[in-house]
């Protein structure tokens, strides 16, 4: 089965995203916004239960943290992705690496970029077209940042929360 780890932003950061995932996301109704932690991955079922504990140790020593998305941005010319970017990353690169060690450390592909994805799978002509529109906007919204979730895909791709994280608040 396949699963990943995700940060939802607060409903402000998804009804952004959402006006314009719906337009140039096709997989906008498989998933909510979000910001990727880890990226999909194979499991078995019997190893589930090591995950989850490693998850809630990552979770247990992780304190809340607010980020700021301020821009739109793209990963053209690697992939014909648009995103909002966040300012201040090293929270959430810190809690990346921190998920992806372990029972789940995976070497990576590309460098990690924490990001909220708007629009994905385009031609170049249309993420030209978009980037150029988006680029444009004025965001400015910060976020509080204290849970993150493990998620697994169903048969029909629709991912769900399988379990959710809270973090440290005690310090």
């Amino acid at each position: 089965m396949n699963y990943g780890i995700v940060i939802f932003p607060p409903r402000d950061v998804q009804d952004l995203a959402n006006s314009f995932r719906k337009r140039y996301d096709p997989r906008y109704s498989l998933i909510p916004p979000h910001i990727t932690l880890k990226y999909p991955f194979q499991l078995k079922e019997r190893k589930l239960e090591d995950v989850v504990s490693h998850l809630e140790k990552v979770a247990e020593r992780t304190e809340p943290f607010q980020i700021e998305f301020h821009k739109v941005s793209t990963f053209h010319p690697t992939t014909n992705v648009v995103y909002l970017a966040i300012r201040n990353e090293e929270p959430v690169i810190r809690l990346h690496e921190q998920c992806n060690e372990g029972i789940l450390y995976d070497e990576e592909t590309y460098s990690y970029v924490p990001h909220l994805t708007i629009a994905q799978e385009m031609t170049n002509a249309e993420l030209n077209d978009i980037y150029g529109t988006l680029r444009m906007k004025d965001i400015n919204i910060t976020a509080e940042i204290d849970r993150f979730h493990l998620l697994y895909q169903m048969e029909n791709e629709m991912w769900t929360v399988y379990q959710t994280f809270l973090f440290n608040k005690k310090k």
